[in-house]
């Protein structure tokens, strides 16, 4: 494309604010020739002027318009060198400055873009200690909006409990108490659980429809750890049938918290002796297909001192096990399915993606809208929240250490299948629709996943041709070996790939990164407030150990082992500033950044947009006249990208 002269346009934002948006008309009179790169030179006049340059449109004399997208910073005296908005990989780079050009943006990525291991044993993560050490094209625009101290603080005094922190120590009266800090929000779900918690088919249902409903699995054998008879749970087994028969019926489902055992409790109050467990809770399908408790054991190993508790104990002796095992949930979900399988992953993916994949790859294109932030809440968090006396520390039991040392165990569990969304509900025995009727955390996630899925495969299908230009397509290669050997360690156990061979195998891998980062994310973080805002459903600590004998427990002897009046009011914080979506949030589906200018990936993404729209009416239409409706993996309410 030859060119006498022409015209350019640059729509630059001014930062820090954005308070202007300001475009600019450049005329170029002389013969420009064939048109490879466009660079952009910025001087610095003033302290804060860094721009925000969107893209650059140059419009050619016979009225054709060529797009070169940037959407990153120009901070000092600086310089950025662009290609126009087609996606190209590394072999459809013939000319000598284009190839130079993607190499030397690689390495300059890969110096700011460094590994680093925060604890040992955890996933690397980014080489950045605090939030304003990160290269500043993946900075928070405002790094008030995620600010931790200032975010909890704020969410106290708007529910109006900061006047309870001066008792911080001191315990509540009764149950009917802690709805001193709760009742200022109305939310159908919270006051709901508010009133039910105490039933053993709200218990039961959490493991479904929960914040954490990827623990649950069907029971084909029970351990030998957990010694339950028939005698003991025959009250609540509704089929006269045998427990080992109900066991081979598929009616008996389990929940190990095994992870826990052995797990530090938080000993960063002297004034306050904290307490872990690790349970195991049998549950069963009853008649009407709902699931229920019907046996806890506190811990690992049985004995004397470690009683099954039962349905047909004493009113408190089974609400205490109760708590007990919704308190470890709690824990298992915030550290575990939450942090380590959401957050900590998806930086992985992020970081790989900026060191081995030029803005120019298709992948590239594809992922930068779904690692947006992520890199900037996970750096904010090892800053104030998950550090060393964080805020994670003030009111969790597991606070201290006990929740790295919990990471540390779980990357033995972390493996590529398990983060395949259908293929980690068939290892739980909980695919089958007929059987669990009511799962709809597995409903809708596999119709999310689907979607995503077809998504990925139509993009792959425009870019490689065959499974030999996905193999010889070494960036894409650098950036999977990556993840597998900084991200998960080198662990042959984790089934990560090495590399990738297929169509089909990249198009699964890459629903894999979009899934974690907007639908797994969406379904384990937003329902933090409903499902626990009131305090005895997800005790963040427990002041007292598990109870060692039946008959004795009393509701006072409860009240004084939830938390105590300070630690109620940080958790409350903690839930309600995590359940928020950020602002000018991005849901599934939007892509506001044109990366991509091609019309064959545009006619894609419009499809996408069109399946997720179809699943929002699916679950819309489910979720009518529904007293508990299930709405997390509604599309609309999926964020692209892990950014709270």
């Amino acid at each position: 494309m030859r060119h006498p002269f022409g015209k350019m346009t640059a729509a630059i934002s001014e930062a820090p604010s954005f308070i202007s948006v300001d475009s600019y008309d450049v005329t170029v009179d002389e013969e420009l020739g064939d048109i490879q790169l466009v660079k952009i030179e910025k001087r610095k006049y003033w302290l804060h002027d860094d721009w925000y340059l969107k893209y650059i449109t140059l419009k050619t004399p016979c009225g054709d318009y060529i797009e070169f997208p940037c959407y990153r910073w120009i901070t000092g005296e600086g310089e950025i060198v662009l290609r126009d908005g087609r996606a190209k990989l590394a072999c459809d780079d013939q000319i000598h400055i284009l190839k130079q050009h993607r190499r030397k943006e690689l390495e300059t990525r890969q110096k700011q873009y460094r590994w680093m291991e925060w604890n040992p044993g955890f996933p690397l993560s980014i080489d950045a200690k605090y939030h304003k050490d990160l290269p500043r094209d993946i900075q928070f625009d405002s790094e008030k909006g995620v600010d931790f101290v200032l975010n909890y603080s704020k969410a106290m005094e708007n529910l109006f409990i900061n006047r309870f922190m001066h008792m911080f120590q001191s315990s509540w009266s009764d149950f009917a108490d802690f709805e001193k800090i709760f009742v200022k929000i109305s939310n159908t779900i919270s006051e709901r659980v508010m009133k039910h918690w105490q039933e053993d088919l709200m218990f039961g249902y959490q493991f479904l429809n929960g914040c954490n409903p990827v623990m649950i699995q069907r029971c084909t054998k029970l351990p030998e750890k957990f010694p339950v008879t028939t005698e003991m749970v025959e009250c609540s087994l509704e089929r006269n049938l045998t427990l080992e028969q109900e066991i081979e019926q598929g009616n008996i489902f389990i929940v190990d918290f095994e992870l826990l055992d052995g797990i530090d409790a938080n000993k960063t109050d002297p004034c306050t002796l904290q307490f872990l467990a690790a349970p195991i809770c049998l549950l069963y399908k009853n008649l009407a297909n709902k699931i229920v408790p019907i046996a806890i054991q506190l811990n690992q190993v049985p004995g004397d001192e470690n009683p099954i508790f039962l349905p047909s104990d004493a009113k408190y002796d089974w609400l205490l096990a109760k708590i007990w095992v919704r308190s470890s949930d709690f824990h298992v979900h915030q550290t575990i399915t939450h942090l380590l399988r959401t957050h900590l992953v998806s930086e992985v993916f992020g970081i790989a993606m900026y060191r081995q994949l030029p803005a120019v790859h298709p992948i590239f294109k594809l992922l930068v809208a779904h690692v947006r932030f992520t890199i900037a809440i996970n750096t904010k968090a090892r800053e104030q929240l998950i550090c060393e006396y964080g805020l994670f520390d003030k009111a969790n039991a597991t606070g201290g250490g006990g929740h790295v040392q919990m990471v540390q165990r779980a990357m033995q569990d972390l493996t590529y299948t398990s983060l395949c969304f259908p293929e980690a509900i068939k290892a739980r025995g909980m695919d089958s629709t007929e059987d669990i009727p009511y799962y709809f955390y597995r409903d809708d996630g596999l119709l999310v996943w689907e979607a995503i899925n077809t998504f990925t495969a139509e993009v792959v299908g425009i870019y490689y041709k065959s499974d030999q230009v996905v193999a010889e397509d070494q960036e894409l290669q650098d950036f999977v070996k990556d993840v597998y050997v900084y991200g998960m360690r080198g662990k042959k156990t984790s089934g990560f790939p090495k590399s990738i061979k297929t169509r089909e195998k990249l198009s699964e891998y890459l629903t894999v990164v979009i899934f974690t980062a907007s639908a797994q994310h969406a379904a384990v973080n937003f329902g933090q407030y409903d499902w626990c805002s009131w305090i005895p459903n997800a005790p963040p600590t427990m002041r007292a150990p598990p109870p060692t004998t039946k008959g004795v427990v009393t509701i006072e002897q409860i009240v004084d082992t939830l938390p105590d009046r300070g630690r109620s009011c940080w958790h409350l914080g903690a839930v309600w500033a995590l359940s928020q979506f950020q602002d000018n949030e991005l849901f599934l589906g939007m892509y506001p950044e044109e990366h991509f200018i091609e019309k064959p990936v545009k006619e894609a993404m419009a499809r996408f947009r069109k399946n997720l729209a179809a699943i929002v009416s699916v679950i819309a239409e489910r979720n009518k006249n529904k007293k508990l409706p299930y709405y997390y993996l509604s599309p609309d309410r999926i964020p692209n990208s892990v950014a709270i």
